[in-house]
């Protein structure tokens, strides 16, 4: 026998959880069966997004960075070149991590593993599933995060205290990435069409200014520049490694912020509107 139901008690129904048939709270279903995933994986594909930056820095911040000297960083300091572009280089290394996850492996299991189809079948909302693959792409630039900035101190190119700081920075850049990066990826149908995610990617990466000034460049340009996610990441990492904020540091903490806000906006409704027809 079962007690009676409380008459008296509060019953919930659909309209009073607007938000039930989009999130239902279980992203953690997604992110553990990722995380399944990863540990089965070869670590050296894993591995092969952090060393990129890693060469640019031994190549160019050690290597050329011997012709070139000082150079001026944020506030007038005065840095090795070296120290200059590191920060810089720690930003793309926690972008290249979030936009693998978040482009090509969310694309494989989009159109091809028919995986987020299986997933909404369940009690999963798109939010729970966005919130899971975006969680999982971010871990990816965190770990490249963590291990570049140990890069960094072996080398001694941390110039300040504030050092630590570059870890939660760069873990912000990558959700950023992250979240975006999923929600192109969800109008993505063909190989062609995801290589224009390298066609966006590497004249940001050049032109973002990873190796030399902003004011290289005539005004017009520096506005498109000024633009780009990966400047304010590049002025963010900067500003932090010599511990040097100003207004401008919070404009890039805002970008990023409403950069994963509108990210996650897009990417749930995409997936709303792709599976739950």
């Amino acid at each position: 026998m079962t007690a009676p139901a409380d008459a008296t008690a509060p019953q919930l129904t659909p309209s009073d959880r607007p938000l039930a048939a989009l999130y239902s709270r279980n992203a953690g279903a997604v992110i553990g069966r990722g995380l399944r995933v990863i540990r089965s994986q070869n670590w050296i594909i894993l591995a092969s997004g952090f060393f990129e930056p890693v060469f640019y820095l031994l190549s160019l911040g050690v290597g050329l960075g011997t012709l070139v000297g000082q150079v001026g960083g944020p506030g007038g300091t005065t840095i090795s070149y070296a120290a200059y572009i590191a920060p810089a280089l720690l930003a793309v290394s926690a972008m290249n991590g979030a936009i693998y996850d978040s482009t090509w492996n969310v694309f494989f299991k989009m159109n091809f593993g028919k995986l987020y189809q299986g997933m909404l079948y369940t009690s999963l909302g798109p939010l729970d599933v966005a919130v899971g693959e975006i969680f999982l792409a971010l871990l990816r630039g965190a770990i490249y995060a963590v291990g570049f900035t140990g890069v960094m101190l072996v080398f001694g190119l941390a110039t300040s205290a504030w050092t630590l700081l570059l870890i939660p920075a760069a873990v912000l850049v990558a959700f950023g990435f992250a979240s975006f990066g999923m929600a192109v990826t969800s109008y993505m149908k063909t190989f062609q069409q995801m290589d224009l995610v390298t066609f966006v990617m590497m004249p940001m990466f050049l032109f973002s200014a990873t190796f030399y000034p902003l004011s290289v460049y005539p005004e017009p340009i520096q506005w498109i520049v000024q633009a780009m996610p990966l400047w304010h990441g590049v002025e963010l990492m900067r500003q932090i490694s010599v511990g040097v904020f100003s207004g401008a540091t919070a404009v890039h903490l805002l970008y990023y912020v409403l950069m994963i806000a509108v990210g996650l906006m897009l990417t749930t409704s995409r997936l709303r509107a792709l599976f739950l027809k």
